[in-house]
């Protein structure tokens, strides 16, 4: 099957600063991807560009098999958007939120009250329903605001950082929320800056700097590219550090790591089998541990590495920031 997201070569410019500079995607039909990059990398202009919010200066995009310069209107038809901010009418209750999303879809009255009260129920709404909306808490606005963009049931979602500003529990309740979705075959481009929310949700992940992607991959491909895991040992005395460097330079057959303010030393490993023959060595020269575990890369580590680990927040258009808003 095509993409049900595309861009080839996006280029968009504010002014004198590049917003996106060659931006290239696709997203597989029925996949998740988190898009992630840092402040100003380019990542809400790229969802602006598929959502025909504004027009790329060069390139192409295409969604649910629609060219966005071309065909607007139809792409329009086909996807959802929640943005950094819920778009909700504060002074309408939830069920007239809803119900008036559903009308402006040319839904007809009877389909749109039906609809919302259907998501309603799916988001754990129905109780406050009837509540107006600035009477919600930010998680319930939240779920409204996603409730609002699958009114139309669209088959191509896209999730601006959704759970900004949300706590922990509010944040994995919509996680919920968006796996199932994935799950019911809807597409879902999403942008996060929370990397275990990409770990969380993600089919697959595409890292964003100064505009363009730089590596796309799944969570364990973009692992693969700072390199395996390692074994760590901490020790009980900072000074059998080097008796233990000594020991797993045998096993390893290059120089291990020394951490000495932590007490730590530590070798690549790719499988638990190097974790057992760590043990054994220490065990055997009697060197005493508080801690041994083979760790993998995070997806922190992978970011880090890729974006140089200070890539600095590049500044946003006005227009760019209003959007947001």
């Amino acid at each position: 099957m095509p993409p049900a997201i595309a861009a080839e070569r996006l280029v968009k410019n504010y002014g004198k600063v590049k917003a996106l500079d060659g931006f290239d995607l696709e997203v597989p039909t029925g996949s998740i991807l988190g898009l992630l990059g840092p402040n100003g990398a380019g990542k809400t202009t790229a969802v602006r560009v598929f959502a025909t919010l504004v027009r790329p200066d060069t390139g192409r995009a295409f969604v649910a098999g629609y060219d966005v310069a071309t065909a607007p209107d139809a792409v329009r038809r086909s996807i959802g958007l929640s943005g950094q901010f819920a778009a909700i009418d504060e002074n309408l209750t939830g069920r007239q939120n809803l119900d008036l999303v559903g009308r402006l879809y040319h839904l007809g009255a009877r389909r749109a009250r039906a609809r919302a009260a259907e998501l309603l129920d799916r988001f754990d709404l129905t109780d406050a329903a009837d509540r107006l909306a600035r009477t919600y808490s930010g998680g319930m606005r939240r779920r409204l605001d996603l409730a609002g963009a699958l009114v139309a049931a669209p088959p191509v979602l896209f999730l601006d950082e959704p759970t900004t500003g949300l706590d922990l529990p509010s944040r994995r309740h919509l996680w919920e929320h968006v796996a199932h979705l994935a799950a019911e075959g809807t597409t879902v481009l999403l942008t996060t800056q929370y990397l275990e929310e990409a770990e969380a949700l993600a089919t697959s992940i595409a890292v964003m700097e100064a505009g363009r992607v730089i590596a796309t991959g799944t969570p364990d491909e973009l692992r693969s590219k700072v390199g395996g895991g390692r074994v760590e040992a901490i020790l009980a005395d900072v000074d059998d550090l080097a008796s233990a460097a000594t020991c797993l330079r045998r096993l390893d057959g290059g120089d291990p790591l020394v951490d000495v303010n932590e007490r730590r030393v530590s070798i690549p490993a790719d499988d638990a089998e190097v974790l057992i023959q760590v043990v054994r060595s220490l065990d055997e020269h009697r060197i005493k541990v508080v801690d041994l575990a083979l760790r993998r890369p995070t997806l922190d580590d992978v970011f880090l590495a890729l974006t140089g680990g200070d890539a600095a927040p590049r500044p946003a258009h006005e227009s760019e920031k209003e959007a947001a808003r």
